[in-house]
């Protein structure tokens, strides 16, 4: 009887952890390039397939916030500088569908991953519900790289305050 209730618990417990790993919300995101990436939340943070063991930044911007428009250039340079360690991820959530997104990044230089919000919104959905996200842009979230949200931000940073972050996350592995 013991083992027949042992065998029962385990296999309870392990259908239980099976059920928990399936309620992580799934979520995909494609970029102006057509790539598709797959995202998981997480307890922490998200999991984004192809961007592991890197920083990201996930910053929700808009092509008519002024606060936004000044942070291409620092982006632009944080992308070249730390291409290897860090992805930034800018989701723009004024409107713009995915054919116009994709040419104010080509009009603006943009090198890093740029998604219109048509092709997140599922993820936009899961930010706003999980961090409390009101729409204020330029809004950051900033991930370790174990894909654990670190710093949460609404307001444009200067490139100094992403240098100083990115050298905080970048002791902060393991």
């Amino acid at each position: 009887m013991n083992k027949l209730l042992t065998l029962l618990l385990v296999f309870t417990f392990s259908n239980f952890v099976q059920a928990e790993e399936k309620a992580l919300p799934q979520m995909t995101m494609t970029d102006i390039n057509g790539k598709t990436y797959n995202v998981t939340g997480t307890e922490q943070g998200l999991k984004i397939e192809g961007l592991e063991g890197k920083i990201v930044f996930l910053e929700f911007f808009g092509h008519k916030c002024p606060p936004c428009l000044a942070s291409i250039p620092h982006l632009i340079n944080l992308q070249k500088k730390y291409k290897e360690s860090v992805a930034i991820v800018a989701i723009e959530v004024q409107g713009y569908n995915n054919a116009q997104t994709a040419n104010f990044a080509k009009g603006k230089g943009i090198n890093y991953i740029t998604v219109s919000e048509e092709k997140a919104s599922a993820l936009v959905n899961y930010i706003q519900q999980r961090a409390q996200w009101r729409g204020s842009i330029p809004f950051l979230v900033a991930l370790d790289t174990k894909g654990d949200v670190q710093f949460v931000q609404a307001g444009m940073l200067s490139e100094a305050q992403y240098e100083e972050l990115i050298s905080q996350l970048s002791t902060n592995k393991k």
